[in-house]
């Protein structure tokens, strides 16, 4: 008698996969289907492929070439790309030892705009090869060196007046002839003015450019000094003639020169904290203070009240030279006033379009 024996689990398997094979495949593809499509839903966006720690870093070569001939004069290698452009002045300084930093100037076309120090060197780059433009800007100084030495002059010239050195003038007619109380405000109201300006330069005003020519302090100084000199010549001289109204004219002048002079101070240190606060995206606002009141009126009071100290200046002492010197204050303080009112207008247009830029209605 034969006993029936139980297959084993392989061949179990075979006999099963033989038989019944096309509905279990059937069957198990669905399931898989089904929990694959299950699986996809649940496990979210696809992950990008982990970043090596180890990746090589690219660098950039500045082809740099001279604008006039567009010769190469070098190319800087191996500038990372975190690096600015002063960086690469830098190191083009160190190629060409005769040109300071502060002497070059680089652009990106021929004819473009020189490009700023403060600038991402990537954000330049369209190839791994940079070529950049150089022009040589001269002798530069710092811009606190162009206004403490445009500002020291007048004061030092204008004390040298007012004690009437016996090189200048007539020693003995000095001594003869009583100076009139307006010659002793003069020099009081000039030298706080720029004694105000040496301070702000020191510890209110923030420069962004870094440097200027050398001419133009040149300049600049020519003007200053030149001006402060026949200025205070006419009104430190012996046979100085007091101003037409006496002292009347001469107090409420004063008072107009010490208000325009504080209001000056007082935007200055309001334009200063607004760089400082970081708040360049809005137009200057009138603080509690009543000197920044007039910025309600103009985009420029600082030049409004620039003007008005020299034109009281002039009525005080009543002297031709400080009306000349006046009436080219209110030329270059409006030139400059309508520069800056453009660019607040391209910036700030629904808060500037109203104002004047240095004086109501006229400018």
């Amino acid at each position: 008698m034969h006993r029936r024996q139980k297959p084993s689990a392989p061949e179990h398997k075979r006999d099963l996969a033989a038989h019944g094979g096309a509905l279990s495949i059937s069957h198990n593809d669905t399931r898989s289907f089904f929990n694959f499509s299950q699986l996809v839903l649940s496990a979210g966006h696809l992950k990008p492929p982990p970043v090596l720690k180890h990746s090589k870093i690219t660098y950039f070569e500045v082809e740099i070439l001279d604008m006039q001939s567009k010769k190469q004069i070098c190319i800087v290698d191996k500038v990372p790309p975190s690096s600015t452009l002063l960086d690469v002045k830098h190191k083009f300084h160190k190629a060409c030892p005769q040109w300071y930093p502060s002497r070059v100037g680089l652009q990106l076309e021929r004819n473009g705009p020189y490009l700023k120090d403060s600038i991402n060197i990537q954000s330049l780059a369209v190839s791994s090869i940079i070529t950049l433009y150089f022009t040589d800007l001269g002798q530069q100084v710092s811009w606190t060196t162009f206004f403490l030495t445009e500002y020291t002059g007048p004061l030092l010239i204008y004390l040298l007046f007012y004690v009437r050195l016996s090189t200048i003038y007539d020693q003995v007619e000095s001594m003869k002839n009583f100076r009139h109380p307006a010659v002793h405000l003069a020099c009081f109201c000039h030298c706080l003015h720029y004694i105000r300006r040496l301070l702000e330069t020191l510890f209110v005003h923030k420069f962004s450019g870094g440097h200027t020519p050398l001419k133009n302090m040149i300049k600049g100084c020519a003007f200053y000094w030149g001006f402060t000199s026949w200025i205070a010549y006419y009104i430190n001289h012996p046979q100085y003639t007091p101003p037409s109204f006496g002292y009347r004219q001469v107090f409420f002048a004063a008072l107009s020169f010490l208000m325009c002079e504080a209001g000056n101070h007082f935007i200055n240190v309001a334009l200063a904290h607004q760089i400082y606060s970081g708040l360049k995206a809005c137009f200057p606002s009138p603080t509690y203070n009543p000197f920044t009141w007039l910025f309600l009126l103009v985009s420029c009071p600082n030049y409004t009240y620039e003007v008005g100290s020299w034109i009281s200046f002039t009525v005080m002492t009543q002297t031709l030279p400080a009306g000349i010197f006046a009436f080219l204050m209110v030329i270059q303080m409006s030139l400059w006033a309508q520069k800056k009112h453009k660019m607040y207008l391209k910036r700030f247009y629904p808060e500037v379009r109203r104002k004047a830029a240095m004086i109501p209605i006229v400018f």
